[in-house]
């Protein structure tokens, strides 16, 4: 891509492209990505880069909805996946990979997954359907039953993603949830790590949303996420190396 001193510019949440200037690079990241993301455009590019991060299902939504951002990046493969065989995104590529881990505030005495079973804790986990709730989900499941359930009664709120879990973490309105190992360091929390039989198999992937208006651009960005300065920003913050790289 072509180099400029252009700044990027980071929103929220997706909404219906009216704050996009005519050339601008949307780029529409899973919420766990900012940091890394905003840091590896930080230099600014021709053309100029406009980030959006939302909880994956959302912004994968939104896409079968009509909006047109450049580039999709989720926090697993199952959406990319999804959106390329409904025609709506070109051939999606894993560019990194993550660990889920049991995050809770510094001064938590919480150790393990078994002390989640204590009546009156207070879990905050991800929504049933974000990748953040469905990777706690196939660690619960391994629990077996009893032990499912028991932490599961325990849940008081649902996030859309994993900055609202943070959130209520860093706020001590919640004694634990589940978060990436990216998130922690940032957030001041205290991470539990997860057996690794229990750890799922985290992956993020991102493709090209078809009928950009910026191809090259955009398969340049979506390339960069494996080699160059965004692969590089990822391997800082903390995200592996795609599988078999």
């Amino acid at each position: 891509m072509r180099r400029a001193a252009l700044a990027v510019l980071a929103t929220a949440a997706v909404g219906c492209g009216g704050d996009d200037e005519p050339g601008d690079l949307v780029v529409s990241a899973a919420a766990s990505l900012r940091a890394p993301l905003t840091e590896c455009s930080r230099d600014g590019e021709d053309p100029r880069i406009r980030l959006q991060f939302a909880g994956s299902d959302e912004l994968a939504a939104q896409i079968r909805k009509g909006v047109r951002p450049d580039v999709y990046a989720a926090a697993n493969t199952k959406l990319p996946d999804q959106l390329a065989e409904e025609g709506l995104l070109e051939q999606p590529a894993v560019f990194a990979t993550n660990r889920l881990v049991l995050a809770t505030p510094r001064d938590s005495r919480i150790d393990a997954l078994d002390d989640l079973e204590r009546p009156g804790l207070r879990l905050v986990v991800g929504s049933e359907g974000v990748p953040i709730g469905d990777y706690t989900r196939e660690v619960l499941g391994r629990l077996g039953p009893a032990g499912e359930r028991a932490i599961l009664a325990n849940v008081r709120s649902e996030e859309p993603d994993v900055k609202g879990i943070v959130g209520k973490l860093a706020q001590s309105a919640a004694d634990a949830g589940f978060v990436y190992r990216t998130d922690v360091g940032a957030a001041r929390l205290r991470a539990v790590p997860l057996a690794a039989r229990l750890q799922p198999e985290v992956a993020y992937g991102a493709g090209v949303v078809k009928g950009t208006d910026l191809p090259e651009d955009a398969r340049a960005f979506a390339a960069g996420l494996r080699t160059g300065p965004c692969a590089e920003a990822l391997r800082a913050a903390g995200f592996g190396r795609p599988h078999g790289r």
